[in-house]
């Protein structure tokens, strides 16, 4: 008996619990998303894709960055990989608090980083300017959907919007 009243304790505490972790996961983000920006710029202006990279698609595009490189296109290629999996992880774990805004706010951050993803795979195959104007402008909606996401989850120690009570 013991057993199920816990249980059930458990389940309506774990929403309000999981803000603090999403809070950080949230920033975490945005701070790796604002790294893979500058790294992007850095690759855009300062290495040159190798045209044997070019053609073949955009996911065989992904391959290639990770194994011909250059190093600073494979380690911008890993990173992005990673943030999609956080992000993915963001989803979820907004999905399982019920926490509306932020299911939308990190369902468009994790398409737009998704979309940056693509943009990145049709910049190794074709080199296009188009296709680097998307990352960044992809990027930046993930941001601000992010930073959207951290005025909503709040910073208090309750976790409602400024950290007021309800």
């Amino acid at each position: 008996m013991l057993d199920s009243g816990s249980a059930q304790a458990r389940s309506t505490i774990e929403p309000a619990s999981a803000v603090p972790i999403m809070r950080r996961m949230t920033l975490g983000m945005m701070i790796a998303l604002l790294v893979q920006y500058g790294l992007g710029m850095w690759v855009n202006l300062y290495i040159t894709v190798p045209a044997r990279d070019h053609g073949g698609g955009e996911f065989t595009a992904i391959g290639r960055a990770f194994a011909n490189g250059p190093a600073g296109l494979a380690i911008h290629s890993g990173l992005g990989l990673l943030l999609i999996v956080g992000a993915i992880n963001l989803v979820v774990r907004s999905v399982q608090a019920r926490h509306r805004p932020l299911i939308w706010l990190s369902a468009v951050s994790l398409l737009a980083i998704l979309g940056a993803a693509l943009n990145g795979a049709e910049f190794v195959n074709s080199g296009g300017n188009g296709a680097s104007l998307g990352m960044a402008m992809l990027t930046g909606i993930a941001l601000l959907c992010m930073t959207i996401s951290l005025f909503v989850l709040g910073g208090g120690a309750s976790g409602t919007p400024g950290g007021r009570s309800s």
